[in-house]
């Protein structure tokens, strides 16, 4: 206990001495919580109550200041208060005493004033006892009778107040029967307390609003009843005739809103007091509100209401009071008390609100015809110098424009012209004005209807004259263009409202339109035009509703639509128009991609959706891919739209193979393209392209094998081979690493093998290593096969010897013959051992061969000819049905050849 005192004491010290707010705050909640746990023995040291004391005063000083707030200063009241009562002592002198009166009951209305009434209830019941013990201590010292009725009177008046305090907390913790003993014990002490008359009165008041504003109708009339039996107490001291009829209207009130008919005279008769007490309008009105929900009979309405004209009422009072009668059926009653107010106020500016609530009233009552009558008396009023304010004449512009609108929505467009033309005749001719032209909007709307093309015309071109820049009147011109079948004028007023439509959302601090009216307004454009079937103009307005809408949904209903109207057009199209139409559909994927990419909320695109919208966006990029195959780079755009639309998609199996499809379409097609006659600049860009595209495929590819089983799926030969072409014939330089990883694959394909060696050598690429690395590689696979394809050997073998014996080349080192040697040598072998090995291949290994030798002999070396000469006519002998035509010749050619090498050794000399 000494600890927390100590503790509480050295944030009592630190506090009284900080200037800086944020750490009052911070000190001021330590504080209120150390001194929570304070308690027990009271005779603390004579320093604790000087800083209770201290504090208390600091507070007040501070609060006056505004440095510290209304709950803080309760918090601090409430440890200077706790410090103060361990300071008692057991015999505390009268001065302590009367401090902790005065400390207890201002710490207990602190919380009461701050909403925390059941933190009050302590204090205040520490100032009852503090009372008791000083009216004893005075009693205890006083001479005589005397003396004690004097103590007594002054300890009544802290009393009163604490138990005028405990009430209000009783109250505001909804405890009715403690606040009405607190209240009883008040309302005893005012004999001897007159002057608080007034103050206990104004207190069961504010307990009647309290009481009443949380709907505790029966708690609400006793206390508004005890303020006004209180208020009457003692006249001197009275809270005034205002006041207490202002009590009476809220009792009355309060008997009303409980039950009309169960207290009906109860509400009457406060009402009747209260009108009584002091006149006013509140008054009157509540006595007819009650007379009405009673069911009275006219004639005591009308006397109630008589009862007003005797007095200074204001118009909007009298118009008010109109409205209610004629709200709750009292038309007679109603109309004749509008009729005496209106000869009262003959001669107020104001009178045309009469007028007016007249002719509202007789719409609602479907009296038109009345109503007609009352309109053209204003307008002849217009015109003779009996103007309408300009508040009243908007406001009867607003009936007007009501009654119209009603009678078009029912299809009575010749009816809601009518009314239209009233609010007409109010504006001057010339006059400019915004409200002018939406009039005519309107009204060319009903000639429209009424197939008054000519009419709607004119009216439109009133409303272009008063606000041009207006998209709604663009929108009134295109109506009239698609019903005289003008496209063009059509498509110009289209291109108008598109316009406008994105100055409106660009224009941040003051849009012209509502940002959503813009596109609603294209979107039912769009529509008309679908209805009269011309799509051309249906297209343009489509296209600006995609562009400037800012709803998702409403985005990508307009592309759809806008794919499936040029899908339906592209078909029976010149290949001109087709160009332009394919041009557009990418145009329209591409902000279909676009728009999903953008930051999305559940609000404005829930996830299904915009996963739903996706696929759909997707699937037509891929058939559109599909269908323009004769058009390779918009095949390749369309597969690559695909993929990206698909990237929103869920990455389930269909789309993972989807997305790996598209992308090696679009390499395949980069290749393509690559290939044909174009510029080296050009090509570089279709071959970077290819890469960019089969990267990431190969990152769709490694996550697709996870799914299931590819074993027999050629995608990874697919890649390779197109990575290789792409990089070789840029020269790429990682290249040569790409090959590493090919050559050590066990399970490489023949094929793959011979593409990979017709590519090395595909202009621009000339890679003759590589090439032969991989001709080697598939004629080993050849031969390891248990039965020899000696048709795929041929070729190989042929290519290989093209390769390394090229044709025409003189300068052949002995290892590159010696090299060659064995693939012809390879080439005797599979002849002999298989059938079906191509004749002319055969043909043509022996033509080579002799070749070769022919050529040797031509540069001295006789045995290197001897050799490939004899190499040849080995080959002869394979031959099938050219033998006969190639034996005689070779066989004698040979011997000339043999003979010439003899005579030729004979004048080579011996070496020593």
């Amino acid at each position: 206990m000494a600890a927390r005192r100590a503790a509480a004491e050295g944030l009592l010290r630190e506090l009284l001495r900080e200037e800086a707010p944020g750490r009052i705050a911070a000190l001021t909640e330590e504080l209120f919580r150390a001194a929570g746990s304070l308690g027990g023995e009271a005779g603390a040291e004579p320093e604790v109550e000087e800083g209770a004391i201290s504090l208390w005063n600091w507070a007040v000083t501070k609060h006056m200041g505004s440095v510290i707030n209304d709950e803080q200063r309760a918090k601090l009241r409430f440890v200077a208060c706790r410090l103060a009562c361990l300071c008692e002592g057991s015999d505390p002198p009268e001065g302590t005493i009367r401090r902790q009166i005065l400390m207890s009951m201002k710490t207990g209305k602190g919380w009461i004033d701050i909403g925390k009434a059941d933190l009050a209830d302590e204090f205040l019941e520490i100032a009852l006892n503090s009372i008791e013990k000083l009216y004893t201590k005075l009693r205890k010292g006083s001479d005589g009778e005397a003396d004690i009725h004097v103590h007594k009177a002054d300890v009544e008046k802290d009393l009163f107040k604490v138990l005028s305090y405990q009430a209000e907390s009783a109250v505001a913790q909804g405890h009715f029967q403690k606040a009405v003993m607190c209240v009883q014990r008040c309302k005893d002490m005012l004999m001897k307390l007159p002057k608080e008359t007034c103050y206990l009165s104004i207190l069961c008041y504010n307990f009647g609003v309290e009481t009443y504003e949380r709907k505790k109708y029966e708690q609400s009339s006793f206390w508004l009843s005890q303020s006004y039996d209180i208020g009457k107490m003692d006249m001197k001291y009275s809270v005034g005739k205002e006041m207490r009829a202002k009590v009476l209207r809220l009792l009355a009130t309060a008997y009303f809103e409980w039950d009309c008919k169960q207290y009906l005279d109860k509400a009457l008769k406060a009402i009747s007091l209260a009108n009584e007490e002091n006149l006013h309008p509140a008054g009157f009105f509540l006595k007819v509100k009650i007379l009405l929900k009673s069911g009275a009979s006219d004639e005591e309405i009308n006397s109630a209401v008589a009862e007003f004209m005797h007095h200074e009422l204001s118009l909007d009072f009298c118009l008010n009071a109109a409205k209610l009668l004629l709200e709750n059926g009292r038309e007679s009653v109603g109309f004749d008390f509008l009729n005496s107010v209106a000869g009262r106020f003959e001669s107020s500016p104001d009178l045309g609100k009469i007028t007016l609530l007249y002719i509202e009233f007789l719409l609602q009552n479907k009296r038109e015809l009345l109503a007609k009558q009352k309109v053209e008396e204003i307008i002849i009023g217009h015109y003779t110098g009996k103007q309408l304010l300009s508040e009243t004449l908007n406001q009867l512009h607003i009936v007007l424009w009501d009654t119209a609108a009603k009678h078009y929505e029912a299809k009575n467009y010749s009816e809601a012209l009518h009314w239209y033309n009233y609010s007409v005749s109010f504006y001057t001719p010339g006059q400019i004005d915004q409200n002018l032209a939406k009039l005519q909007r309107n009204m060319a709307s009903c000639y429209l209807h009424l197939k008054e093309v000519d009419k709607a015309k004119e009216a439109v071109k009133e409303a272009e004259r008063c606000d041009p820049n207006s998209i709604f009147t663009q929108f009134s011109v295109y109506k009239i263009a698609v019903m005289e079948d003008d496209t063009d004028k059509a498509v110009e007023a289209v291109i108008e409202m598109g316009k406008l439509a994105e100055k409106s959302s660009q224009c941040e601090d003051k849009p012209t339109v509502d940002e959503n009216t813009g596109s609603n307004l294209l979107s039912l454009a769009a529509q008309i035009a679908l209805e009269n079937e011309q799509q051309v103009v249906a297209i343009k307005a489509l296209e600006y509703l995609s562009e400037h809408s800012r709803d998702c949904r409403q985005v990508f209903a307009a592309l759809k639509c806008l794919v499936r109207l040029v899908l339906s057009k592209v078909v029976v199209e010149n290949e001109e128009k087709r160009n332009k139409d394919i041009k557009s559909m990418l145009t329209y994927l591409t902000l279909a991609h676009r728009k999903l990419a953008e930051p999305f909320t559940e609000e404005n695109l829930a996830r299904d959706i915009r996963t739903f919208e996706a696929h759909w966006f997707r699937k037509v990029a891929w058939n559109l891919a599909v269908q323009f195959k004769d058009c390779p780079e918009k095949m390749r755009d369309f597969f690559v739209l695909s993929f990206k639309l698909s990237q929103f998609c869920p990455s389930d199996k269909a789309v993972l193979i989807a997305q790996k499809t598209c992308l090696l379409m679009a390499a395949a097609i980069d290749l393509e393209l690559g290939r044909q006659q174009v510029t080296s600049s050009e090509q570089m860009e279709f071959l970077t392209q290819a890469l960019q595209h089969l990267q990431a495929c190969k990152e769709v590819w490694k996550v697709l094998k996870l799914t299931g089983d590819f074993a027999k799926d050629p995608t990874d030969t697919l890649l390779l081979l197109y990575e290789f072409e792409a990089k070789s014939k840029l020269n790429d330089p990682t290249l040569n690493s790409l090959m590493e990883s090919v050559w050590e694959q066990p399970q490489i394909e023949v094929k793959t093998l011979e593409i990979i060696a017709s590519l090395a050598m595909e202009p621009p690429a000339r890679y003759p290593i590589l090439c032969k690395k991989a001709l080697q590689g598939a004629l080993n696979l050849h031969r390891k096969q248990a039965a020899i394809d000696a048709v795929k050997f041929s070729k190989c073998l042929h290519s290989l010897i093209n390769l390394s014996l090229p044709t025409g080349v003189t300068d052949l080192d002995a290892c590159v013959l010696q090299e060659v040697w064995g693939y012809f040598e390879d080439a005797l072998s599979v002849i002999s051992s298989t059938d079906g090995y191509p004749e002319m291949e055969i043909l043509w290994l022996m033509t080579r061969a002799w070749n070769t030798g022919i050529f040797q002999y031509t540069i001295g070396k006789y045995k290197e000819a001897e050799q490939w000469c004899g190499l040849g006519m080995r080959f002869l002998n394979h031959l099938g049905s050219l033998k006969k035509t190639y034996e005689g010749h070779m066989v004698g050619l040979y011997s000339e050849v043999l003979d010439k090498l003899d005579r030729a050794k004979g004048f080579i000399p011996n070496e020593e």
